[in-house]
């Protein structure tokens, strides 16, 4: 039988202090490697190049065909996306705009501190400037994320809005509502998803377009593309999400209680209690004809998204289910508006487009702090969805996006969005998954829906004056309904209780205490749980599977032996400060308990302590002690401790502080086989 080759562990390519700075950096920020094309390349190549990687349009553009063309006029005609996402982003079939998420979370925290009805002009100065705070936040973030982008919004300059609704379901339609709040005043900060948001708070009344929503978009994009801190948004778990979604859905479809029943009186709060107490305090203003009038479309929208769950090729039925909803309500209004005087309308609604918006963006005062958090907030939201959104689809269609080129879209748009009467957005599911089922091939079927929008805001606008609220209700309730995750949550429940705990903490927290707040304890939960697992990691004792040179897991594999007079441990997470005693303590402990079982068992004598270090990815100075206290407590009781398998930085910092001299000769191994068979060779000639 040949001998045992024992192989050296050896240590990393030596490096100046530099160039470990140079490629832990690298590594951080710019994992993707976003320079490598540039590589060998020619001066005029490498300008060409870098138009491409700023400006995506250059990639596709001058493959463009008619054919495109053509699949692209077909998918688009419910939404208006900003123009600028067709130069600047990288996927193909994202549709972008205002989403409920973001326009939840911006409405509610506005209205928070200022009320929209009370003082009009400033809830709009704060929506642009939240959405330009969001830009820059994202920007800040972004190259490391993908996002979404912005929107604009028509108006008169007398603060009319008009609302973008956007269905959040599997497969929906966006379409352009318009009501009116006043003549002078205005607020609010919505449009799209956002604008529904308001529409919500407003009752699902006249309520304006949201000329700032771009604001908060925009600066959103921007910022995170720059400083590409986009892991930031790991935090935002998808427990968090499935929890703050539904929490989300619940209230927004209570709100919408307001315009389906017909109650002119509502409370602006966004907590369940203060929502259910409003409907039932207001009950004589309820409306006979708007409540018969609403569940029948409520009804009818309900039927055709199911409809198009049931049967995917059936989607364009839900897709077209709002706006003709809209449609027969509005004509129905009209033609019975003599006997229908307990109905109320959005009114009448200016045709043009809404002014710049750059002279509005508030950064002095005491609500600019209310402005930059909220931007924040939705930033990081309206971030999580589009990146999900984008990287869906291009999975579909085998492609990948680039969450750089993405955030610096997104971020670009929505900056210029806020100087533009538009507020914050991203890319939407709902108007994404039209464009693919339509057939779109490239962004510039944004372009087709901007500019079918734009006919609408200059030429359409009247044709709104008598479209009921009771319907925009509907539509709403329909949309937030597929928010509702309650299989995800069963999941969550089964498979991880801290990550349920999470999204029931998401949950009621936004029901009976507020959106932001509820979202801050779903995260402290979620920071929770990373604290345990790093905190407490886990430590195994391992066995050898007969025959092979496999050791595994004594508990997950029934068949793995222990080796007399060894014990072998494993510890699967990184070893330093926050963890380093708890790690000394388990060890100490897993040898106490070996050495009882030793004895009672009347086995042969613990001799060697063996510690896997495969899974341990880092070890900092804190660590580097605990090892050393380690083999001087064991050395004490005369128990060999050894090493296996130090990993490349491990084994590095190992060297440095001299911790190996300490471990001798045999005190090092490659892999725990060669471990055991070496020392008990050892052991066999001393004797």
């Amino acid at each position: 039988m040949p001998a045992l080759e024992v192989h050296r562990v050896c240590l990393p390519p030596q490096k100046t202090s530099l160039q470990t700075l140079r490629c832990r950096l690298s590594e951080i920020f710019f994992p993707d490697d976003p320079l490598h094309v540039f590589k060998n390349q020619t001066g005029f190549r490498k300008f060409f190049l870098a138009l491409q990687f700023f400006f995506p349009v250059f990639q596709w553009g001058p493959t463009y065909s008619l054919s495109l063309l053509r699949s692209d006029i077909i998918s688009d005609s419910s939404f208006v996306p900003p123009l600028i996402y067709c130069v600047l982003g990288s996927s193909r079939h994202v549709g972008v705009g205002p989403v409920s998420i973001a326009s939840l979370v911006m409405g509610t925290m506005l209205s928070e501190c200022v009320s929209h009805t009370e003082d009009p002009t400033l809830y709009l100065h704060l929506a642009f400037t939240a959405t330009f705070f969001a830009g820059v936040f994202q920007a800040s973030l972004g190259l490391f994320r993908a996002c979404e982008s912005c929107e604009r919004w028509c108006g008169d300059g007398k603060w009319e809005w008009l609302w973008y609704w956007h269905l959040p379901v599997k497969v929906g339609i966006e379409f352009v509502v318009v009501g009116k709040l006043g003549h002078g005043g205005g607020g609010g900060g919505g449009g799209g998803g956002g604008n529904w948001h308001l529409a919500v708070e407003m009752g699902i009344e006249r309520v304006k377009v949201v000329r700032g929503g771009a604001v908060m978009a925009s600066g959103n994009g921007r910022g995170i593309g720059i400083g590409r801190l986009g892991f930031v948004i790991d935090f935002l778990s998808k427990a968090t999400l499935v929890g703050f979604m539904a929490g989300a859905a619940v209230i927004v479809s209570l709100q919408q209680l307001k315009g389906l029943l017909g109650i002119v009186h509502f409370t602006p709060k966004m907590q369940i209690i203060p929502v259910l107490s409003s409907v039932f305090i207001h009950k004589n203003e309820w409306s006979w004809q708007t409540i018969v009038m609403g569940i029948i479309f409520l009804v009818f929208l309900l039927t055709t998204r199911r409809i198009s769950m049931m049967k995917p090729k059936l989607f364009w039925i839900s897709a077209a289910a709002p706006l003709t909803s809209v449609v027969l309500s509005t004509l129905v209004v009209y033609l019975l508006r003599s006997k229908l005087h307990g109905i109320l309308t959005i009114g009448h609604l200016p045709k043009g487009l809404n002014p710049p918006s750059s002279n509005m963006l508030y950064f002095r005062g005491p609500f600019l702090g209310v402005a930059i958090k909220t931007g924040i907030v939705t930033g990081i939201l309206s971030l999580t969805e589009g990146i999900a959104v984008g990287r869906t689809f291009a999975a579909l269609k085998n492609y990948q996006i680039d969450g750089n080129k993405e955030m610096m879209a997104i971020g670009l748009m929505n900056m210029a969005g806020s100087c533009s009467s538009c507020y914050v957005t991203t890319g939407s599911f709902s108007r994404s998954a039209v464009n693919y089922n339509a057939g779109a091939q490239t962004v510039v079927s944004n372009v087709i829906m901007a500019l079918a929008v734009l006919v609408t805001l200059l030429f359409l606008m009247p044709l709104f004056t008598y479209t009921p609220n009771f319907i925009l209700a509907t539509v709403i309730i329909t949309a937030v309904i597929g928010l509702i995750d309650y299989q995800a949550a069963f999941r969550l429940w089964k498979v991880d209780k801290l990550d349920f705990l999470a999204c029931l903490s998401s949950f009621l927290g936004v029901l009976f205490i507020s959106v932001p707040l509820g979202l801050a304890i779903a995260v402290g939960v979620s920071v929770f749980k990373i604290l345990l697992h790093v905190t407490r990691p886990n430590t195994l004792v391992l066995g050898n599977i007969p025959g092979t040179q496999i050791y595994q897991n004594l508990t997950r594999y029934r068949e793995a032996l222990r080796v007399p007079s060894f014990l072998i441990l494993a510890v699967e997470s990184p070893i330093f400060f926050a963890n380093s005693t708890y790690l000394q303590e388990r060890i100490l402990r897993w040898v106490r308990e070996e050495e009882e079982r030793v004895e009672s068992n009347k086995e042969s004598a613990l001799k060697c302590i063996i510690l896997d270090m495969t899974a341990v990815t880092a070890v900092d100075t804190s660590g580097l002690d605990t090892i050393c206290e380690l083999r001087k407590m064991l050395e004490k009781r005369s128990l060999q401790f050894v090493l296996v398998n130090p990993v490349g930085n491990v084994m590095e910092k190992l060297h440095q502080s001299n911790v190996l001299e300490s471990f001798g000769f045999n005190g090092l191994y490659l892999t725990v086989d060669e471990a055991v068979i070496d020392i008990s060779s050892l052991w066999k000639a001393q004797a």
